[in-house]
């Protein structure tokens, strides 16, 4: 079924989901913050707003005449989040996919759920504004580290770097596993969730960050052995469970 669909926040990941999204037969707003970011977004299908929530004017209602909102933006304001949420009320939403991250659970030694509690960060607070919000109903996407493409792993603890907690375990996300979830969330209605998004594989930090920064830099990072290795392994049960993906890049230890 097409749908009108608003995502705000077309970057890394907000621009390749709106492209799929298009391809599946979808009308997609998306929203940016750059002025030099709307020809690439017409060049992609996708029908360019520039908006900042932090400074939200009155003339962007056509963006919010969608029904589904994917809200795909790296502000923590609490404040603006509150504004843009009364300006939602007043649109034609109805679903929202707020995009979150697995860093709302602290680190506990152990297997983290849904279940399980969130700290108080401001991530967390805004994540509990959109689910006590009867004017819609939303579904929040608490994904892992995310990587594919220019976002590779092999910088993230590029040397002279060194790598902290190497017997710690890897949560991570690839792009194009993130867009096909998303999707599937979408064109299969499900909402008033909230899912765990990673990969299935936990491969120690120090086995993979040393695999990954020797493919890109031909050398292996320096090893904080003295680390407190701290660490919280993500499950993924209840996102499998519920929609029977099939994850593009599973096996961490072979991408």
């Amino acid at each position: 079924m097409k749908r009108k669909i608003g995502i705000l926040g077309c970057g890394w990941l907000g621009e390749p989901l709106g492209k799929n999204l298009i391809d599946l037969g979808n009308h997609v707003n998306g929203s940016t913050r750059s002025i030099e970011r709307i020809s690439q977004l017409k060049q992609s299908r996708i029908r360019p707003f520039k908006i900042d929530i932090s400074a939200l004017s009155n003339n962007i209602n056509s963006f919010f005449d969608v029904e589904v909102l994917i809200i795909a933006i790296t502000s923590k304001s609490i404040d603006d989040f509150q504004n843009l949420i009364k300006v939602v009320e007043k649109s034609t939403v109805q679903h929202i996919l707020y995009i979150s991250s697995t860093s709302v659970y602290d680190n506990s030694n152990s297997i983290v759920t849904e279940n399980d509690s969130t700290n108080d960060s401001n991530l967390a607070i805004i994540e509990r504004l959109f689910i006590k919000n009867k004017n819609f109903k939303t579904t929040i996407i608490r994904f892992g580290g995310l990587f594919g493409y220019l976002r590779k792993p092999g910088n993230f603890v590029k040397p002279p770097r060194v790598l902290k907690n190497p017997e710690g375990y890897i949560n991570l996300i690839h792009q194009d596993d993130c867009v096909g979830i998303l999707s599937q969330i979408i064109s299969k209605n499900v909402w008033g969730e909230i899912f765990n998004v990673c990969s299935s594989s936990h491969p120690k930090r120090k086995e993979f960050y040393q695999k990954e920064v020797f493919k890109l830099h031909g050398l292996k990072p320096e090893i904080e052995e003295n680390s407190l290795n701290n660490y919280k392994i993500i499950s993924n049960e209840k996102l499998l469970k519920r929609l029977s993906y099939k994850f593009k890049y599973n096996d961490l230890l072979n991408l």
